[in-house]
């Protein structure tokens, strides 16, 4: 990996000199805008609507838009002389517990990595943390806009995870909130047994992303010179219109077999079948433990 981010953790008079590193990386297939009719790269220009002429990126400014329809250009030099106080510092504000913040504010994840001369403070912060089991709050400048950020531990190494600010967090103002829906204690009981059923410990490995899986089939074919062949359409669900009782049901014999699939699939999962045996009509797709639907 490869540092993006030199700076220092800073709680009381204790500074921690470090490295940042991005946690995580996007692992989508990525395209290319093409003419169709001979593959070739579509390029945009920077073009000025006021004198239609191409601009250089050296005379590319940032501009803020007045409710007047002025605006306001900003250059560098205008950045640089903003007072930041987390300039290359990642200043603790507080330790908190961890359920206290929302997994809305999270925005990206980074691993803090000691400068040798840091190795020391490093290691007797990550051991306060784990002892406490409280987060850091923190305050951190990245790219130029200050966040609020948590420090945890992870594996052994600490991780910042920015946050967003309050403000930038909507409300979920909808309507149904306000409504007193009645819900029948048959139908709470069974959705209940279907949560029981599919529970289990979380483990993203076991998960695939299906998508991206079929769609680099497809460039592969393409490349290949193959003809491309469809997947096949997933199993209809039931609508809102289908009854809720029959679908609840039908989601908890699904993931009751499904669980049972994953045991034993000699005598003791055939036995499973024989005492519980499923009937299905095609309220619901057959489900795996998670909601992932078994592939057709």
């Amino acid at each position: 990996m490869r540092s993006i981010w030199n700076g220092a953790v800073s709680f009381g008079l204790v500074t921690i000199p470090i490295r940042l590193y991005p946690a995580t990386e996007q692992r989508g297939v990525a395209f290319n805008q093409v003419h169709r009719e001979d593959g070739g790269r579509i390029r945009f220009r920077r073009v000025c609507e006021v004198c239609g002429e191409e601009v250089p990126f050296a005379e590319v400014a940032k501009g803020y838009g007045l409710p007047t329809g002025e605006t306001v250009v900003l250059e560098d030099a205008d950045f640089e002389d903003l007072p930041l106080s987390t300039s290359h510092r990642i200043e603790v504000l507080q330790f908190s517990p961890a359920d206290q913040i929302d997994p809305v504010l999270l925005a990206k994840s980074y691993y803090l990595e000691p400068e040798p001369a840091g190795v020391r403070p490093y290691v007797l912060l990550r051991g306060a943390l784990e002892r406490s089991g409280r987060v850091a709050v923190a305050k951190v400048a990245l790219r130029q806009r200050e966040s609020l950020a948590a420090l945890r531990v992870r594996e052994g190494v600490l991780v910042l995870e920015t946050m967003l600010w309050p403000d930038e967090v909507r409300e979920a103002g909808f309507a149904f909130l306000e409504e007193e829906v009645e819900v029948r204690a048959q139908e709470a009981r069974m959705a209940e047994a279907l949560v029981e059923t599919m529970s289990g410990d979380f483990d993203p490995a076991a998960h695939r992303d299906a998508y991206r899986e079929a769609l680099l089939q497809v460039v592969e074919a393409k490349a290949a010179g193959r003809q491309v062949v469809r997947p096949a359409a997933p199993v209809g669900e039931g609508g809102p219109s289908a009854d809720l009782m029959a679908v609840l049901r039908a989601s908890v014999d699904a993931a009751k077999r499904n669980r049972g699939d994953r045991g034993d699939r000699g005598d003791a999962a055939g036995r499973r079948r024989a005492d519980d045996p499923v009937e299905r009509g095609g309220d619901a797709p057959e489900r795996r433990p998670g909601g992932a639907r078994r592939p057709a």
